[in-house]
């Protein structure tokens, strides 16, 4: 059955479902910070670890921010809320895996964070395609809009998580998170200081 909406009930619609999954992405942060609040002797706490939690808020925050950018989307089909939705969940389950159920098994942070390294990378790495893919979706004049220095910044953060992923240089993972991180807070500033 075939129903037809108009571009504003599509796009609630859309924005419902995708606000749940991003508020689930907030919340785990939220709460694995929390228990580190709470309970701050049970294990050793690891700067590359907070500095990712803190890349990750950022991003989450940025993504649920530019995607005011599918107000401009016309016509929504199945396929598209798919994409949009999926996007979100990798947003979730990358968070997801820096803070696990439980931590039992591990010393510290920097042990359970280097044992899942090629997993938190590798997400992170499909997460900077995927932005390139949403770009592209609302159209070669957003894309533009955007400049060279999108792609430049897209391509160099996907290579650098890919490259982590086999890494095992702690100095290295420190150098990287700090470096990503400045970049995501010159990105944010300069290009997303409006909605819209």
């Amino acid at each position: 059955m075939e129903t037809s909406a108009t571009p504003s009930e599509a796009i609630f619609h859309v924005r419902a479902i995708f606000g749940v999954v991003i508020g689930l992405s907030i919340a785990h942060l939220l709460g694995g910070l929390a228990r580190l609040v709470q309970h701050p002797g049970s294990k050793r706490v690891y700067s590359v670890h907070l500095g990712w939690v803190a890349f990750l808020f950022t991003s989450v925050i940025h993504f649920w921010w530019f995607e005011f950018g599918l107000s401009y989307v016309e016509e929504w089909t199945f396929q598209h809320y798919l994409f949009i939705i999926s996007y979100a969940a990798l947003f979730y389950f990358t968070c997801a895996i820096l803070f696990p159920d439980r931590m039992d098994e591990y010393s510290s942070y920097a042990a359970y964070f280097h044992s899942r390294q090629k997993w938190f990378y590798g997400l992170l790495a499909s997460l900077f395609a995927i932005d390139v893919a949403d770009t592209l979706w609302k159209g070669l004049d957003h894309l533009q809009a955007l400049g060279t220095e999108y792609l430049v910044r897209q391509a160099s953060m996907f290579a650098a998580a890919v490259v982590a992923m086999f890494v095992a240089n702690r100095r290295f993972h420190l150098v990287l998170v700090m470096v990503m991180l400045a970049f995501q807070f010159y990105w944010i500033l300069t290009r997303y200081k409006i909605l819209g």
